[in-house]
C-alpha cells in the first residue's frame, strides 16, 4: 500500500511526457507500473486465500506434524508473496 502512495505521488512527471512523441514511452511504463502494482495486490489477496485454504486442511492429530506443516506453509506463503511483484510486471511487461 505505501508503494502505491509512494508511486502515485509522483505521477505528475511521467503524466507530463505523455504528450511529447520521443519521451511518450515513460508514461506509457509508468501506467504500466501502476497498473502491475494493482494487480500484485490482487495477487496477493489470492495467495492469502489459498493459505487460509491450506491452513484449514491441515489434521491436528500430531502436535508436531501439524506446527511444522503450517511453518512450511507460512514459508510457502512468504515466497509466493515476494514473488507477485515479478509475476505482475512481467505479465503486463513493465520493467
Amino acid at each position: 500500500m505505501f508503494e502505491i502512495y509512494i508511486y502515485s505521488s509522483v505521477s505528475a512527471i511521467p503524466f507530463a511526457t505523455m504528450g511529447n512523441k520521443e519521451w511518450g514511452q515513460i508514461g506509457n511504463n509508468y501506467i504500466k507500473g501502476l497498473f502491475a502494482l494493482g494487480l500484485q495486490g490482487l495477487f496477493l489477496i489470492i495467495c492469502l486465500g489459498v493459505y487460509a485454504v491450506l491452513v484449514k486442511t491441515i489434521s491436528i492429530t500430531d502436535i508436531h506434524t501439524s506446527i511444522f506443516m503450517v511453518l512450511a506453509y507460512a514459508l510457502l506463503l512468504g515466497l509466493t508473496m515476494l514473488k507477485t511483484g515479478t509475476l505482475s510486471k512481467s505479465i503486463l511487461n513493465a520493467h
